[in-house]
């Protein structure tokens, strides 16, 4: 074993500790810790805790890789996922955190008055948060897989167990406050290699002001090789998928159901603002930084490694090509690497430039930390999603209302443990890239309940057989299309899988509006509650009229 494995085994074990130690002091007492934290997180930690959430394996370890394959059109996933917190705050957390329930499909299900609504909902969510952890569970592999220098597949795992332990240790109590732990590692694993990187190659420290003298020399580069200029917009895909990406990962962040839970764990409606505002600070550096990290990695993969000869490459090449994510072919047979021979994927290129710049063990065990908290942090939340959804969704609210709190705390952990394995068993053979299988999530998400929860807060004349009729138009378009456009050919404008939201979400919005307004209006009541939600915290609206709640 050498120095550089210890090291970041002992920087895993440690920030492991430090979780699993955070988790079990937050332990869940109560089902309101168990799912909303007891609503009582400051939003400054609230903001943290959204942070890590949100900043999942695909954005952490497969952000950067994206935009340097991609170049400019890498940036979709970049305004599409910051976009999508605006729509957020100001659309939909702080009036759902107004109505006070513990999950979306109990939302759904109370405000449409429909139990079949509420069920549909619970099995969209257990979908898309299923999909979605499939993709941070192979993302753990990649990285456990290279610490431990086994296949990706036992990486996988490793990984599986981990999460089943601390996810049903902690609830969402035990997991907010882990998160808050996760998002301080995993930020500082990230800002650092881009830091002494762009000190490396611009002697300034700012990556975000110099990174565009690195973009300047890299258009020399490619206009050297004669391949496509890293900065030519639309080289890789139409702009219609562009714009089709980019409203899909916004519309699917503000339908994510496992993001929106985050903002019930606050007090107040306010503190559901703030919150949105200060995750979308937190979020921000690390989103803002990944294009550096890209055009670093790219002018350095391109000046140091392109151009050397076969024998005399880098050590840190023969440790990723184990991993068979990294393959150097010399197919023109000159001895010398060619730029066009590298094929790297997308999903180390973060996990390896600490390596490629020559940072130095400790800077590499970091990135491990980091990419580790950022995986475990994001599949936490989703397990909580899942298991609300399996055990307050459909067993309190279908199966067994009499259920006892001793009972539901037991269902609720079980279902966290059987999730976890079954979606380790499918990522050992993921269906497609870290950041791909996420696309789909959002897809799915922007599909179904982006437009039920919009409707259901700004349009009071939505009701029960609408919200069902456009939740299943909403997924079979949006499936269909999926599966159409990867396997079938088949697209429209251009437009690719990634972007079958645009589609879903349109479906689901016209279905139902038409069913709404072809069946009974909800009763006065229901109506009324609509309207309440619109106004602040200490107001009450009742039969057409604007109280001030007495205190």
């Amino acid at each position: 074993m050498d120095g550089q494995f210890t090291v970041s085994l002992i920087l895993i074990v440690a920030t492991f500790s430090l979780y699993i130690g955070i988790a079990i002091f937050n332990r869940a007492r109560a089902t309101s810790d168990f799912y909303v934290a007891g609503r009582g997180v400051p939003p400054v930690f609230n903001g943290m805790a959204i942070g890590a959430d949100w900043m999942s394996a695909a954005s952490f370890i497969g952000m950067a890789g994206t935009v340097m394959a991609l170049g400019y059109d890498g940036l979709a996933y970049i305004m599409g996922w910051t976009g999508g917190y605006l729509l957020l705050t100001f659309l939909l957390a702080p009036q759902l955190r107004k109505y006070g329930r513990y999950t979306v499909p109990e939302f759904i299900g109370d405000r449409y008055r429909s139990n079949t609504a509420r069920l549909i909902a619970a099995i969209a969510t257990i979908i898309i948060s299923f999909t979605y952890s499939v993709g941070q569970l192979s993302g753990s592999g990649v990285v456990i897989g290279r610490l431990l220098e086994v296949n990706t597949a036992t990486g996988t795992m490793i990984g599986v167990v981990l999460i089943a332990f601390y996810s049903a240790m902690g609830g969402m109590k035990g997991i907010t406050w882990t998160q808050v732990a996760q998002y301080l590692v995993l930020i500082i694993a990230y800002l650092i290699p881009v830091i002494f990187m762009s000190l490396q190659l611009t002697q300034n420290p700012a990556p975000w002001l110099s990174y565009g003298q690195i973009i300047q020399e890299l258009q020399v580069l490619d206009q050297q090789l004669g391949i496509t200029e890293y900065v030519v917009p639309f080289t890789e895909a139409t702009k219609w998928q562009f714009l089709a990406l980019m409203f899909t990962l916004m519309a699917g962040t503000a339908g994510l159901p496992h993001v929106i839970v985050r903002f019930y764990t606050v007090a107040t409606m306010k503190a559901a603002r703030w919150s949105g505002a200060w995750a979308l600070l937190f979020i921000g550096l690390l989103y803002l930084s990944a294009p550096a990290y890209a055009a670093f990695s790219r002018f350095i993969l391109m000046t140091e490694v392109a151009g050397s000869s076969l024998t005399s490459l880098p050590a840190w090449t023969q440790a990723w090509i184990d991993t068979g994510e990294l393959s150097l072919a010399d197919s023109n047979g000159d001895g010398v690497l060619q730029w066009t021979e590298i094929m790297i994927s997308n999903d180390i290129v973060v996990m390896a430039t600490p390596e490629i710049a020559n940072l130095g063990v400790f800077i590499i065990g970091l990135m491990a930390a980091g990419a580790m908290a950022a995986a475990l942090s994001t599949a936490g939340g989703l397990m909580i999603a899942i298991s609300a959804a399996l055990s307050h969704d459909i067993y309190f609210r279908s199966i067994n209302p009499n259920a006892s709190e001793k009972k539901r705390l037991a269902v609720g952990r079980w279902s966290i443990v059987l999730a976890t394995v079954f979606a380790g068993l499918i990522a050992l053979n993921p269906p497609g890239a870290i950041t791909q299988i996420v696309a789909w999530a959002f897809a799915l998400a922007s599909g179904s309940f982006f437009p039920a929860l919009f409707l259901g807060v700004w349009w009071k004349r939505a009701n029960g057989p609408g919200v069902i009729a456009g939740m299943l138009v909403g997924l079979t378009v949006t499936l269909s299309y999926i599966f159409a456009a990867k396997y079938g050919g088949f697209t429209i404008l251009g437009i690719i899988d990634t972007g079958a939201g645009v589609f879903g979400a349109t479906a689901a919005i016209l279905t139902n509006i038409i069913v709404s307004l072809s069946t009974a209006p909800p009763t006065q009541e229901a109506q009324d509650e609509v309207t309440d939600l619109r106004y602040p915290e200490q107001v009450q609206y009742k039969n057409g009229e604007v109280w001030l709640k007495e205190e």
